[in-house]
């Protein structure tokens, strides 16, 4: 707690857990139906209290969905704050390095489905979040282009390569590998998924792309290692 919190009473603690077992409960709903098999009324049956009750603590449906967003952008955002605190570049290929980044962001993508919705689908016609909840979205983002310029500037990147094109690049790679398993093999795990698996050697042509020389190099060995693996299961 910061010198400047202000410690809640007993009411608005007891507000405070209401609305995050509302979101709790939306969440696994979300995860076991869609997004779109969300319903107040499916909420409320699950807390055992009357629809009317919940617009005590959101005013509709998609303030819900917004809380939702919020809570899924603060989540993928620590996840990734605490995975990139120690990316380690020195000593390391490009292929090792987003390797890791792309194995953090699709795993936690895909073990979280009704946010990676929210965040990366549109599955809500009309829904566009709060700019309180698209905060962290945006901090997401200039994450990943301080972390991309880190690399280029120890020489991991090309120098010539646009860091804007390369993140957006990045992202198609991801998001495509996530929105691949999420649709087609939900099933599996990111271990096993015939999707996830695929990371190895799609990193290592995108770094075949944008990496600099003598990190090309290094992708290629890393992606015949990875192919090797993957005949290997």
């Amino acid at each position: 707690m910061t010198a400047d919190a202000v410690p809640l009473d007993r009411r608005q603690r007891r507000r405070q857990e209401t609305i995050e077992e509302v979101l709790d409960i939306a969440v696994e709903i979300m995860t076991s139906h869609g997004v779109a098999g969300l319903s107040i009324g499916e909420i409320a049956r699950r807390m055992g209290i009357r629809p009317p009750s919940l617009y005590v603590y959101f005013p509709s449906k998609e303030a819900i969905y917004d809380a939702v967003f919020l809570r899924g952008a603060r989540g993928i955002l620590e996840h990734m704050q605490a995975h990139t605190a120690n990316l380690q570049l020195e000593s390391r290929s490009l292929a090792e390095v987003l390797l890791d980044v792309g194995r953090a962001m699709t795993r936690w993508s895909v073990e979280h489905p009704a946010y990676t919705q929210m965040l990366f689908w549109r599955p809500v016609p009309g829904f566009v979040p709060s700019d309180e909840a698209y905060a962290p979205a945006l901090a997401l983002v200039e994450l990943s282009v301080e972390s991309f310029r880190a690399m280029q500037q120890h020489g991991l990147i090309r120098a010539d390569a646009d860091l804007d094109e390369v993140l957006r690049d990045w992202t198609v790679l991801t998001a495509g590998v996530v929105s691949q398993q999420m649709s087609n093999a939900p099933d599996h795990s990111f271990d096993e998924g015939p999707f996830t698996t695929r990371l190895p050697t799609l990193v290592a042509m995108f770094c075949d792309h944008y990496g600099a020389a003598s990190s090309s190099t290094s992708s290629s060995s890393t992606s015949t290692k990875g192919t090797r693996n993957e005949r290997k299961r």
